[in-house]
């Protein structure tokens, strides 16, 4: 005999307990979910797969009459095989374009495809320098770096942002992803808000900047930037901690430099604006304004799915994921607990999905 849903609920506390070594509370304090059977399939960001593993996990513990799978293609290749009718959800780092969003309401036919803010974590600017452990940098710097324009450590504008710290004449070497990626995406939209003179290249999720050395997937570009003396590049937090890399003290607005962190990353998005209707939660940052020890940089990865045609396990397995143990869940993994604001409204959304 399957449990119930609140035992099930408990036993996914339990479960993440266990993965994290901590002690079972008395009594869970968990968001409601019901489980379901049946199958669930979606794909895309690389961003995000450490979260949706462990939420896979999580969830068919709690769930055993479910079956989640999640391929990591990147944000670019989830996106079209979703367009193309493919799986229950698709993950992006970026929302949809409006043609895409045309294109995305046109596949699903009962209902416009809608985005779910779910998973969120800094993008560190990743380096690996002999000797420079501490490095702080202002967006016209890193604009002029990931340009091409700066190209040793001891150049002056660096040096103009570490007064006093001793850099070596090392060759820049910028490491960048190069498959479409919704990684690519956020940083180039950072650079062109914060450093518009410096920084003539287009947006977008692929790389634009001549030479370089490009890497498909997250973990290669941050294997690649742990192998090469001098190299700079741009991945989601948690690769740089896994790889033990020192991440760059970015400037921001009020003056301030400030790094990768769960909480300063929460900060700007907490003060992101929901530019979406109907339950399309598509965030919007301000960059130019990011203050007040928030971290600039920031991934914002969504679930797209069809209103009117989500599966009750897909919905089961989403409202997992925004649960409190989906979220203790993916902070565990590296990522940054959603703020309460925004995960109340993805909730409430998932309600209405039918």
């Amino acid at each position: 005999m399957n449990p119930s849903p609140n035992v099930r609920r408990l036993l996914a506390v339990v479960g993440l307990l266990a993965l994290t070594g901590c002690e079972a509370p008395a009594a869970p304090a968990a968001s409601p979910f019901t489980c379901a059977a049946g199958t669930v399939a979606g794909q895309g960001s690389s961003a995000q797969t450490n979260a949706v593993n462990a939420w896979i996990k999580g969830y068919q513990i709690a769930c055993p009459d479910a079956s989640i799978a999640y391929a990591s293609t990147g944000s670019g290749a989830g996106v079209r095989a979703f367009l193309a009718g493919t799986g229950d959800f698709a993950g992006t780092d970026t929302p949809l374009s409006g043609t895409d969003q045309s294109l995305a309401d046109r596949r699903c036919g009962s209902g416009p495809a809608v985005h779910l803010p779910l998973v969120i974590g800094p993008i560190a600017l990743a380096y690996n320098v002999a000797g420079v452990g501490d490095l702080r940098l202002a967006p016209a710097t890193i604009a002029k770096i990931f340009g091409g324009r700066i190209t040793t450590w001891n150049a002056p504008a660096i040096a103009a942002d570490n007064p006093g710290a001793a850099l070596p004449a090392t060759k820049i070497r910028v490491v960048h992803r190069s498959d479409g990626s919704g990684t690519t995406g956020n940083l180039l939209r950072y650079l062109a808000e914060t450093a518009p003179a410096d920084w003539p290249y287009r947006t977008g999720g692929d790389w634009p900047v001549p030479g370089g050395s490009g890497h498909r997937g997250s973990q290669r570009v941050a294997a690649a930037i742990a192998r090469t003396d001098g190299a700079i590049g741009y991945v989601e937090f948690s690769y740089a901690r896994v790889d033990s890399l020192p991440t760059v003290q970015v400037g921001t607005a009020d003056g301030r430099f400030t790094g990768p962190s769960d909480h300063a990353a929460g900060l700007t998005v907490a003060a992101a604006r929901v530019t979406g209707a109907d339950g399309d939660l598509r965030l919007e940052i301000d960059h130019t304004s990011v203050s007040g020890g928030a971290y600039p940089i920031v991934s914002v990865t969504y679930e797209l799915v069809c209103r009117g045609s989500v599966t009750e396990t897909a919905r089961s397995f989403l409202a997992y994921a925004v649960s409190d143990p989906g979220q203790a869940a993916a902070e565990h993994a590296g990522f940054t607990p959603l703020p309460p604001t925004l995960r109340t409204r993805v909730t409430r959304t998932l309600t209405t999905l039918r």
